[in-house]
């Protein structure tokens, strides 16, 4: 059974957190003390119905405010497919907290208030979510009971989101109206909307083709850890731990190890479940190779003909998660697949405006919660791809050394 992870977004106040609540509900995976607390939760805050978003919300203060601040994650599973929900935060400072939610998402819910049309942060956030790559983006025009289910207020929102993302990297756009407090177009189609041909929220989830997402092409294999063994029975075992990033691999393929560039060929792919024939991302597996190699952690493994950049001058864009703000010349650890280093920033080339995607060249910092496009010189070459290309090759993190927090969140272009 394949799983596929999304991420809600959208402005404060359109109804993630009920729409996750009620797609747990409705797929029954809510346990009944859960219910239970919900249940009382929602007559202590004064609701006369059962408050589903409480389901996620689950800080004292997100409660008690009625908003999301952190990303809550949640699962549940069909019988078709495994989903892991990441309810992102709608107000602006937390846009970091959307980025970090969205990063690993193969598919985007952006929620509507059809009362309300498209607002700012819901263009921030679609705009966001190509930024991400992420592959597959859903619009669903919530609250559609509030407006007698109009057929004229959902097109006129479909018409004016359609004509917004034609300026964006959408590569897979659906529209659905939906009623994430009632129900509506959620699990199973709404008699209420007879005008709507499209399937339910949950039959186009568990529906959309993400098998092809991943590239499949490029080989990618990060070494995370070394496996060799003391004891006296494995004493000639040398194994190469990792996630797969890219690209299929099986025994007999011939592979070249980064940096130091020598080859050798596969002898085997083992899983904790035994060998296997064949591994694809995202596999966790190890590696051995027919010849004794020097390979330590944060190599990369890779086809002979097909291999990943080595640079040291590094293009990207970033999205700034600290209070302090960035400015060029400053120091940062770069972590990047899983290989660590130390870079300078060199320039920062511009500040984007995310609502009107105006460029500001003469910004002199990124503050919290900015995205800006800029240079970095690392102490150590980077294995990497372009972010469009490979989101796992291709992002990576700034940490601080004296925190050790992590406060910026990275997509690399390419060469600088």
């Amino acid at each position: 059974m394949d799983m596929l992870r999304l991420a809600t977004a959208g402005s404060v106040d359109d109804g993630k957190s009920t729409l996750i609540g009620r797609l747990l509900y409705d797929t029954k995976t809510v346990f009944a003390d859960q219910l239970d607390s919900v249940e009382r939760a929602s007559r202590d805050r004064g609701d006369d119905y059962v408050n589903l978003a409480l389901l996620t919300d689950g800080l004292r203060a997100e409660r008690e405010q009625g908003i999301t601040i952190d990303v809550a994650y949640r699962y549940f599973a069909t019988p078709r497919r495994k989903f892991i929900v990441a309810d992102t935060p709608g107000h602006i400072q937390y846009t970091r907290n959307m980025v970090t939610g969205a990063s690993t998402a193969g598919l985007a819910l952006i929620l509507v208030d059809a009362r309300k049309g498209l607002q700012e942060q819901s263009r921030r956030h679609a705009f966001l979510t190509t930024l991400l790559q992420v592959p597959h983006l859903v619009l669903c025009v919530n609250k559609m009971d509030l407006v007698g289910y109009s057929e004229e207020v959902f097109e006129s929102i479909r018409a004016e989101f359609t004509q917004f993302a034609a300026k964006l990297d959408v590569a897979d756009l659906t529209v659905i109206p939906v009623s994430a407090l009632l129900g509506d177009n959620i699990v199973s189609r709404s008699v209420n909307m007879p005008w709507y041909e499209g399937p339910s929220l949950l039959h186009h989830l568990e529906n959309v083709h993400v098998a092809s997402d991943r590239n499949l092409i490029d080989v990618r294999f990060p070494v995370q850890y070394v496996i060799r063994p003391q004891s006296e029975r494995h004493r000639d075992y040398r194994g190469y731990a990792g996630q797969l990033a890219g690209g299929v691999m099986k025994p007999g393929d011939e592979v070249m190890v980064l940096p130091s560039g020598l080859t050798s060929r596969i002898s085997s792919i083992e899983t904790a479940d035994g060998p296997v024939a064949e591994a694809f991302p995202p596999m966790s597996v190890t590696i051995r190779l027919e010849d004794e190699l020097d390979v330590s952690r944060g190599d990369m493994i890779c086809r002979v003909m097909n291999a990943p950049s080595m640079v040291q001058d590094v293009d990207a864009m970033v999205c700034w998660m600290a209070d302090a703000p960035m400015r060029a010349g400053q120091k940062y650890v770069i972590k990047h697949t899983t290989r660590t280093a130390r870079t300078q920033v060199k320039e920062l080339q511009y500040r984007l405006d995310v609502n009107s995607l105006h460029r500001d060249r003469d910004a002199a910092e990124l503050g919290l919660n900015d995205i800006g496009r800029i240079g970095l010189r690392t102490t150590q070459p980077l294995l990497c791809d372009e972010y469009r290309r490979n989101r796992s090759t291709g992002g990576f993190i700034l940490v601080d050394e004296a925190t050790n927090r992590t406060v910026g969140a990275g997509m690399i272009n390419g060469s600088a």
